[in-house]
């Protein structure tokens, strides 16, 4: 039988040791860390081997390519180094062209003594450049292989939806670093590695920095 914390058998009485709650408390964090870390995981699994792949090799100068047209168009007035006027003489040329406008942001560059409009996007890149008539220009049309159009993506020259769809990867990949890193200095076996881990990191980092 049982009187407040004590159990009597065969005669004799055992004091009960108290619950110790804080360990189912760790228990369940640990559970939802772990579904966290998982979902997490398993959902920006495809955005994360593109961003991967697509910086390694952009790194090591595989770039992917683009398909080239171009053509004359004539203008109404010479080109002026205005982003607005240039934009709009491409967006009129594009118009006539039929071909969607890039998705990224247009620029002007400057080429010598000269300029041009460059245009870029995931899909496509678009340029404008002076010509020797100053009442005609060249318009170039650069259209994005598969892999250029994920290089593209990755550097961030998509959609809006594709912009918010990167910094929500961005925002994922942090806390699934710092899920697992919760559940290791969950476990006491493994703190030490974390810590070994981590300090490791941080020379790492700044040697990185550094040599850059």
């Amino acid at each position: 039988m049982m009187r407040g914390r004590s159990l009597r058998w065969r005669g004799r009485r055992f004091k009960l040791l108290p619950i110790p709650r804080f360990r189912f408390r760790n228990f369940d964090m640990q559970k939802t860390l772990i579904a966290v870390h998982l979902w997490l995981a398993a959902f920006f699994l495809p955005i994360a081997v593109m961003f991967a792949s697509t910086g390694v090799l952009y790194t090591i100068s595989i770039k992917g390519a683009y398909e080239e047209t171009s053509r004359s168009i004539e203008l109404t007035q010479p080109l002026s180094a205005e982003l607005s006027a240039l934009t709009a003489v491409v967006e009129r040329a594009l118009d006539e062209a039929g071909v969607d406008y890039p998705s990224g942001a247009a620029s002007i560059k400057k080429a010598g003594t000269s300029f041009e409009l460059e245009w870029t996007g995931a899909s496509r890149d678009v340029v404008l450049k002076p010509s020797a008539d100053p009442l005609s220009a060249t318009l170039v049309i650069k259209e994005t292989t598969p892999w250029r159009h994920l290089v593209q993506l990755h550097k961030a020259k998509g959609s809006e939806v594709a912009k918010g769809i990167s910094v929500l990867w961005g925002v994922g990949l942090v806390v699934i670093l710092l899920s697992g890193l919760l559940m290791a200095w969950n476990v006491p076996m493994y703190r030490r590695q974390a810590l070994a881990a981590g300090g490791l990191g941080i020379v790492t980092f700044v040697v990185y920095v550094l040599a850059g």
